[in-house]
């Protein structure tokens, strides 16, 4: 079947979607154990084409979490029944060159409708599920582009753990409860398009979500040792983190910056505290060797249980969690060449300049006065239509130079002055 035949039929045909889960409910795995192994074996099949974007792998996977939550009882929550289609911008940063900007992709969205007098909040609970494909541009393993990278652990590992985590929060009752929104993003691998979209189409609003909890590569567990990381984005998290992972036994350490290369970040950048849920790096990391039996499924097991009690006791408890903000990190020496700004760009579009969602703390942005949502599109001389351009000007000039920057900002030109810093410094 033609790729585009077939995410037509995954978005029109909501009904078969329902009757496929209603079958699969029949002979559903009993145990937490074995049903993680069946999610992981058939999203990190070679027949899944290693979920990269362009592939009818990752849409046969889109497919198959939309039955999963269907089986559940979660009502859907994109604009397409379950699914959350968008197409991705060939003018993203991150899309250069890659000859995947125009394609069709979507997030998979299902909602546990809370009670009473937080139903109208939301705690949502996240997990990419596409990966490299066949290789080629991410990939640590040389010579391997056309080799089929299953992503196993990044990240089939976090998105069963997902839907384990939906199914044991759906038989759980409590008078007072926010709505839990599960979503499994797409285009992660690319530049975290899918939550990126998500964030900018929300189902509930940024300042009703209380909180983002996320799962990215959880299937190696270590003797019995999780990373909590972004803890340090809400006063409570710590105490919530670590009273949820004693109570199943296992030792968690929590990392307190909220900005990662993962999913959760474009959630803190909306300032929604996140925790993200990590099992560490390891030698099959973004290689072919990245394979189901190295699945830890006793361990994910345990990751599940852990991220179930907390994201339970988030939606459950009376008061809002406590934002606290951290500082993005700075640059390091090295990490590119000429004067420094201090803007943190949207990967996901290039909106006729670069479109900036923040600004580091004591750097010239912030001085000059830009703000998150400011579409720069001018730096001197420079007219910036996106990030090479914006970098090309940054390269033009010397730490200490004086400059216009040009943003438009609500439908208005502005221009702010601004002294270029030097990276690292």
């Amino acid at each position: 079947m033609h790729r585009s035949t077939l995410f037509s039929l995954i978005l029109l045909n909501g009904a078969s979607i329902a009757t496929a889960a209603a079958v699969e409910a029949q002979s559903a795995p009993e145990s937490t154990v074995d049903r993680l192994l069946q999610h992981v074996t058939y999203l990190a099949s070679d027949v899944r084409e290693g979920r990269g974007v362009g592939t009818s792998g990752l849409d046969s996977a889109a497919a198959y979490i939309a039955r999963a939550f269907a089986r559940l009882g979660l009502e859907p929550g994109g604009t397409a029944g379950f699914l959350q289609p968008f197409t991705l911008d060939s003018t993203a940063p991150t899309l250069a060159h890659s000859g995947l900007g125009g394609l069709p992709v979507a997030n998979v969205i299902g909602i546990l409708p809370g009670r009473g007098s937080l139903a109208g909040q939301a705690v949502i609970v996240g997990a990419h599920y596409d990966h490299l494909g066949l290789g080629g541009f991410g990939s640590l393993d040389p010579d391997s582009t056309g080799v089929v990278h299953n992503g196993a652990d990044d990240n089939a590992s976090g998105t069963a753990a997902l839907i384990e985590t939906a199914r044991a929060l759906a038989s759980r009752t409590h008078k007072d409860a926010r709505s839990v929104v599960f979503v499994a993003f797409t285009a992660e691998e690319l530049g975290l398009l899918g939550s990126m979209h998500y964030v900018k189409n929300p189902v509930f609003p940024s300042a009703v979500t209380a909180a983002m909890i996320n799962f990215d590569m959880v299937g190696r567990l270590r003797e019995g040792r999780l990373l909590a990381i972004g803890t340090g984005s809400a006063e409570e998290l710590p105490d919530l983190v670590t009273a949820a992972a004693g109570t199943h036994g296992v030792e968690v350490r929590v990392v307190p910056d909220p900005w990662g290369r993962s999913d959760h970040s474009s959630f803190y950048g909306e300032a929604i505290p996140v925790v993200h849920f990590f099992t560490d790096t390891h030698e099959d990391y973004h290689r072919t060797t990245d394979d189901a039996p190295a699945i830890n499924l006793n361990g994910l097991a345990r990751v599940v249980n852990v991220a179930a009690d907390l994201v339970w006791s988030i939606a459950t408890r009376p008061e809002r969690l406590t934002y606290a903000e951290v500082a993005p990190p700075q640059p390091t020496t090295g990490g590119g060449y000429g004067a420094y700004l201090g803007t943190i760009p949207d990967m996901s579009e290039s909106p006729g300049g670069v479109r900036i969602t923040g600004v580091r703390s004591g750097s010239p942005a912030e001085t000059a006065g830009l703000h998150k949502g400011d579409i720069i599109v001018r730096i001197g001389s420079h007219d910036i239509e996106n990030l090479y351009h914006m970098t090309d000007a940054l390269r033009a000039h010397r730490p200490g130079d004086e400059v216009i920057v040009v943003v438009v900002r609500d439908g208005e030109r502005l221009e702010l002055a601004a002294t270029l810093g030097k990276r690292g410094g």
